[in-house]
């Protein structure tokens, strides 16, 4: 990576629910890459889920609780950068609308938000990151999520540092930007609906000729890569920290761990 100049001493890595029970490499390859591009990184003990199950549903209780606790857990960190387009968005954009009639709470959410980025915007734009020092040999193709394109304009970040990945091909494949059909509980209310939407997200893939799937967010991800398994497909799916922090070593995303 570029040298960088000016060292944040302390940035909060949310790691995302996802992260912490499915797919533990994707904050382990956040917290890599922060820390070669300068950061000093910190992961508080006491952040939980960013609440975006129970906005979903309706229940601003529930989720205004459990963002005061997330509040909380990072009001010492001069950043939070989460590997995580729909996450960032709840905590950037969610969370003061959800405080915006609460005079103890609304300054709070504000200052979170603010000091909020997704991991590639924050590694492009605030810590000004040209280059990563990684390798991945194979033709890949990009998922854009919807919370991080249209919530958090997040596009070209994750592709500007793929493009210093020696060896790597970038492919781009037909509507990209295009819902997988996960959405959280979308996905679960409107099955059929769901289905169809991410069994013509795999065609896209396919018609790319790539053999790796990538994206920033494990939502879609997972969702994807269920579909791809179902239907016979040999595409490798990968969370884009994981290639960029050169940490592609073991099954990807959806594939069974080996046995020790």
């Amino acid at each position: 990576m570029t040298e960088q100049k000016n060292t944040l001493t302390r940035v909060g890595l949310f790691v995302t629910c996802l992260a912490d029970l499915i797919r533990p490499k994707v904050a382990f390859a956040a917290v890599h890459l922060l820390e070669q591009a300068g950061c000093t990184v910190t992961v508080p003990q006491a952040q939980t889920c960013c609440g975006q199950p129970a906005l979903n549903s309706g229940d601003q209780a529930s989720t205004r609780k459990i963002a005061q606790g997330v509040i909380r857990a990072f009001q010492d960190c001069d950043y939070v950068v989460a590997p995580s387009g729909s996450c960032a968005d709840t905590l950037s954009q969610k969370y003061p609308e959800l405080f915006r009639h609460d005079l103890e709470w609304a300054g709070q959410a504000r200052a979170l938000s603010e000091k909020t980025y997704e991991l590639t915007r924050f590694l492009v734009e605030v810590m000004k990151v040209e280059r990563v020092n990684a390798s991945y040999s194979g033709t890949c193709t990009y998922h854009d999520s919807c919370s991080g394109l249209r919530g958090l304009g997040i596009h070209s970040q994750p592709r500007q540092l793929l493009s210093s990945v020696k060896g790597l091909k970038l492919k781009e494949m037909s509507d990209a930007n295009v819902c997988c059909g996960f959405g959280g509980l979308f996905s679960v209310k409107y099955p059929d609906i769901s289905g169809r939407m991410v069994s013509d997200k795999c065609t896209n893939v396919g018609n790319t000729d790539a053999d790796t799937l990538l994206g920033g967010d494990l939502g879609c991800l997972l969702n994807i890569a269920g579909r791809l398994s179902r239907e016979g497909s040999s595409v490798k799916v990968l969370h884009v920290a994981e290639v960029l922090a050169d940490m592609t070593d073991g099954p990807a995303i959806g594939e069974p761990e080996a046995e020790s």
